[in-house]
């Protein structure tokens, strides 16, 4: 696991831990809500993205969570995920459960977050990250850009029954 980091203003990175879960699913419902916009496909609520509790114990992932002044305020996870066999890795880290609190938005900490993640992923000696995001969702698509990602490939759908 990588190592807590400081952050500006007072807080840390550190993993999650089990006895974070709660407002982990809080968090992961705040992602739903938020993303429930760009994609009508998504069944009605309840619905649950993740096994959060799976991803904390497991060892080929990282959850990792950010706090400000003992409060979690900011949340994600890389996988270690097996990459497509004609790529040149056969390993790559994925990226999601990626999450910040509307009133602590702008103040650097999805950045921190990308930090810890990517640590997290070279240290697991994965050498490329990747990630989804909803095309429509520009500014989660220029959060992204900032930190250094571009897009690689375009996932389309077309369902017969619309």
């Amino acid at each position: 696991m990588a190592e807590p980091e400081t952050i500006a203003k007072p807080g840390i990175v550190r993993s999650a831990r089990q006895d974070d879960l709660p407002v982990l699913l809080a968090f992961e419902q705040g992602i739903i809500t938020a993303e429930r916009p760009y994609d009508h496909t998504l069944k009605p609520d309840p619905i649950s993205y993740y096994d959060i509790a799976e991803k904390i114990a497991s060892d080929d992932s990282e959850v990792a969570i950010v706090e400000v002044d003992g409060l979690v305020v900011g949340s994600g996870f890389a996988i270690k995920n097996l990459s497509k066999a004609y790529v040149q890795d056969t390993h790559h880290a994925y990226l999601g459960f990626m999450y910040v609190r509307p009133d602590y938005r702008g103040r650097g900490l999805n950045k921190r977050l990308l930090e810890h993640l990517s640590a997290w992923a070279k240290a697991n000696d994965l050498r490329e990250i990747r990630l989804t995001v909803y095309s429509d969702n520009a500014p989660a698509i220029r959060a992204y850009e900032k930190a250094g990602f571009t897009s690689h490939i375009l996932e389309m759908r077309l369902n017969l029954d619309e």
